[in-house]
């Protein structure tokens, strides 16, 4: 969402365009979030104060995808959680309750609120045979303020200490991206993620087979594509591009051929991008 809807607190130009299209097409899309802090009530009223109006239905969090991972493990399990609202409600729709000691998982999201005290209790439980999971591995957090720890920089800690592998559940996580697709009921061949973060948004995309869109209104330039072993099916400067009813989505974002090498898509953008400079 950061880097393809907003900026912070500003609005992307276009984005409520796009979306505004999408609803009047009746186009099924979610927003797909790394951040567990806030509810996905607490979300859409972010957007809806930004311009741009979806319900709670349009939005899907790693803290949901946690949540509903960890159901299917072990119903009705419990655990101590280094996080705050949005990942600690996810956890009690799903059955799980939250204890302070002897916990099934200790679940990590994202936080301000993380202490010492904190991650020391953590490792104990670790250590004592609480199974260590991480809503995403996200290093760092962009804030109004600047950058701060994300959620896999406390989870680094808790691995170095302890010695123990993490299983992440957020993006590029196949469980997030494949709950997300089932939730829309589409078809992967109908799947199509749009995000700014080779990382994470296209990197999951990719895994799933699903067609990928890279923004380079976020964190990703043109020139850090060659540092990169895959690649996006496409590229867009801002979701503004899709925003107008002349360009056809379901067949710009038809399935690629099998076996298709896509990185003519980046040549092409290149050839169009150098052509309009």
């Amino acid at each position: 969402m950061d880097g393809v809807i907003y900026k912070g607190s500003q609005l992307i130009p276009g984005a409520d365009v796009f979306i505004d299209r999408l609803k009047r097409e009746d186009h099924p899309f979610l927003f797909l979030t790394n951040n567990s802090q806030r509810t996905r009530r607490d979300v859409a009223m972010k957007l809806k104060r930004m311009g741009i109006d979806v319900g709670e239905e349009h939005i899907f969090t790693c803290a949901m995808a946690t949540a509903r991972f960890l159901s299917k493990q072990k119903p009705n399990g419990t655990a101590y959680v280094i996080g705050e609202g949005g990942l600690l409600q996810a956890l009690h729709q799903n059955g799980y309750s939250i204890v302070d000691s002897d916990p099934d998982y200790v679940v990590v999201g994202e936080g301000r609120t993380v202490t010492a005290e904190s991650l020391e209790a953590a490792t104990r439980m670790i250590l004592s045979g609480a199974k260590l999971v991480a809503t995403n591995i996200d290093p760092n957090c962009p804030t109004a303020g600047g950058t701060r720890p994300g959620c896999g920089a406390v989870v680094a800690f808790l691995e170095t200490a302890t010695g123990k592998k993490a299983a992440s559940v957020g993006k590029p996580s196949p469980v997030m991206m494949r709950a997300a697709r089932k939730q829309l009921g589409l078809a992967t061949s109908e799947t199509v993620v749009i995000g700014d973060t080779m990382e994470t948004d296209i990197f999951g995309g990719v895994q799933m087979g699903y067609q990928t869109v890279l923004a380079l209104s976020g964190g990703t330039r043109f020139d850090d594509l060659v540092n990169y072993a895959f690649s996006p099916d496409s590229i867009i400067d801002s979701v503004a591009d899709l925003a107008s009813p002349e360009v056809n989505l379901r067949e710009k974002f038809g399935l690629a051929a099998a076996g298709e090498d896509l990185m003519p898509a980046v040549n092409e953008w290149e050839e169009m991008r150098l052509a309009t400079t």
